[in-house]
């Protein structure tokens, strides 16, 4: 079958950017940047087909990596159905990315360096989701992340920019720091790392074990997927380039933590306080996220936030079990998810650069396309049925009120924000009077015609793509979960904020401002993101940076190293003052000094035969 193929096209078509792109056309490195994906969607669907049902999985060996006594790596690949679902989201969004990418970026400096990052990133994504073990993963997973850092930091030249980057990378350290703990401890309780012996000898181990190493895997996908506490670089992330933010945030990296969770399952189901800490975990995230939402200003920071509130949502579905659910919303929210991204970006672009949505409005009469498609995201976000999000955050929902019943109706006010604040988006930018300084203008061809084909996918995804059937042999059985009643409520919920947006942004402008002048504290906390940044600047950044200062640097470096050698230079001076006195040039002098140790040597030898 050649699984290799689908990660080595996207690979060559970095090393081609990469090391000859500036002495090519900018049309080469488009077809080389956009074809090396569009081949390894091809491939992948081409493997797909030729193993029909693919109700097993597939595994390719390489090479065996690391032998050491009985512990074996291997560098394997292997494909089921929950791989050929993440192979086509990667592949298939990421495609459209690149096209809408040739767009966007053609006026930008690092043309080719750009194309070459969103290649290595596709390469390393790829790896991560054929990976047959979990050192493989960790490869990919990695790899991602150096390459969101390369992506969040294009704009080197801008500090904002490259602070943002740092931070990426930083606070994914953290969960990577738990991810390779959990590795370590894999290995002690299960001597391998290769999926299949892991997941087969799961049930017999201890639960206490499995519950660690379940609970250290969710660290690193709470940072991975932005999840409390590690969130706190995906909003800072939106100073790259648009296209990076639709890729990392829709389809490929941050949904890397949910896939590695459900990819897991055989462990987390043997270890149900793992999965209530990732269930309690989630439905926070997606609340607070949710909140933080309402009062942002910057069109690409509300959907940053959307992203983190919905990767909530796939947590609470695998934390209650539902694991065929939490990837059923990480497709559809790929759709609209990435469309939303995309989407914004057009504006921006149709504005010259402007995000700021005080700046906008009125524009669905002058970029009637951005309008019409970015329309079809935000209904299915909303839950309004029948679109994708309706189906895959209902099923999230269900599965929750028969977990815990609370859960499903935090969840449910969730949608309601969520409908609000999206559509307060839509509302601020397409609605009412134009309120900005550029000349607006429709995007070209080659942006609009990857939001068509997205605006496609999140209206009809939902019942198109029925995942929680196909992945019906990958994970364990779930009771179906179906209350017309609840799907009502939630639906409601959706609608109702839907509603109130355009109550207090179209039809009475004003109720917004004073509302949120009744509860000014209350929208100073939320405006402030809760202050969040500036609490872990405060209680860990700033001590730190201080205390390194202070102990590090003044203490141990300045004091005790270079108080060290700075005393031993300062002793051997001190000698060889004493000493250089001998060294006086005058020969009479000279003569003295060996008269005197002539004597010396003569005395001591008579001294020495007196003695025998």
């Amino acid at each position: 079958m050649q699984l290799w193929l689908i990660p080595i096209f996207p690979l060559a078509g970095f090393l081609i950017n990469g090391l000859f792109g500036r002495r090519l056309s900018k049309s080469v490195v488009s077809a080389v940047a956009v074809g090396s994906v569009a081949l390894s969607f091809a491939w992948a669907l081409k493997i797909l087909i030729g193993l029909g049902d693919l109700n097993h999985a597939y595994t390719e060996h390489y090479f065996t990596w690391i032998q050491s006594g009985s512990l074996t790596i291997n560098c394997d690949f292997a494909v089921d159905r929950l791989t050929a679902v993440m192979l086509m989201v990667v592949t298939g969004i990421g495609s459209l990315i690149h096209i809408y990418s040739i767009g966007y970026m053609a006026h930008e400096g690092g043309y080719y360096r750009f194309f070459s990052y969103l290649n290595l990133f596709m390469f390393f994504m790829l790896t991560l989701v054929l990976a047959a073990n979990y050192l493989v993963l960790f490869v990919g997973w990695e790899g991602v992340g150096l390459c969101s850092y390369l992506l969040i930091g294009f704009y080197f030249d801008k500090k904002f920019a490259t602070d943002a980057g740092n931070k990426a990378f930083i606070v994914n350290r953290i969960g990577d720091f738990g991810f390779s703990l959990a590795i370590f401890y894999i290995v002690k309780h299960f001597g391998s790392l290769d999926f299949g012996t892991v997941f087969g000898q799961a049930a017999g181990k201890p639960e206490s074990a499995l519950t660690i190493i379940g609970l250290l895997l969710m660290v690193g996908a709470c940072g991975k997927s932005a999840q409390l506490p590690l969130y706190v670089w995906l909003p800072d992330a939106m100073a790259g380039p648009t296209p990076v933010s639709a890729l990392i945030h829709a389809a490929t990296m941050v949904t890397a933590g949910v896939y590695m969770t459900a990819r897991s399952w055989p462990i987390y189901t043997h270890a149900p306080g793992a999965m209530e800490v990732i269930a309690v975990i989630g439905i926070a995230t997606a609340f607070f996220a949710a909140t933080i939402g309402l009062a942002q200003n910057d069109i690409k920071k509300v959907f940053a936030y959307s992203t983190v509130s919905q990767l909530g949502y796939m947590f609470v579905g695998v934390g209650c079990g539902a694991f065929s659910a939490g990837i059923y919303h990480l497709m559809t929210h790929a759709f609209f998810k990435a469309l939303l991204f995309l989407g914004s970006g057009s504006v921006i672009h149709a504005l010259s650069g402007e995000q700021d949505m005080r700046n906008m409005g009125g524009l669905r009469k002058k970029i009637r396309w951005t309008f019409l498609t970015m329309m079809c995201a935000a209904v299915a976000i909303a839950g309004v049925p029948p679109f994708a999000g309706f189906f895959s955050k209902d099923a999230i929902l269900l599965a929750a009120y028969q977990h815990a019943p609370w859960m499903y109706w935090l969840g449910t006010i969730t949608a309601g924000i969520t409908a609000f604040y999206v559509f307060r988006a839509m509302f601020l930018t397409f609605f009412g009077k134009y309120r900005g300084q550029a000349h607006p203008h429709e995007s070209p061809a080659v942006m609009i015609a990857p939001l068509a084909v997205l605006a496609v996918l999140s209206l009809a995804g939902g019942f198109l793509f029925k995942i929680p059937t196909y992945l019906g042999t990958v994970f364990p059985a779930m009771e179906e979960a179906e209350d017309p009643i609840l799907m009502a409520i939630s639906t409601f919920a959706g609608l109702f904020g839907i509603f109130l947006a355009w109550l207090m942004y179209v039809a009475k402008p004003g109720m917004a401002d004073a509302f949120a002048g009744s509860v000014k504290g209350l929208y100073t906390l939320v405006y402030n993101k809760y202050f969040v940044d500036e609490i872990y600047d405060a209680a860990v950044i700033t001590p730190l940076v201080e205390g390194s200062r202070a102990v590090l640097w003044k203490g141990v470096d300045a004091g005790a190293i270079d108080g060290a050698v700075n005393g031993i230079g300062a002793r051997a001076q001190d000698v060889g003052g004493v000493l250089r006195l001998l060294q006086s040039g005058n020969i009479r002098s000279y003569a003295t000094w060996v008269l005197f140790g002539s004597v010396l040597v003569i005395v001591a030898m008579g001294i020495a035969g007196g003695m025998r």
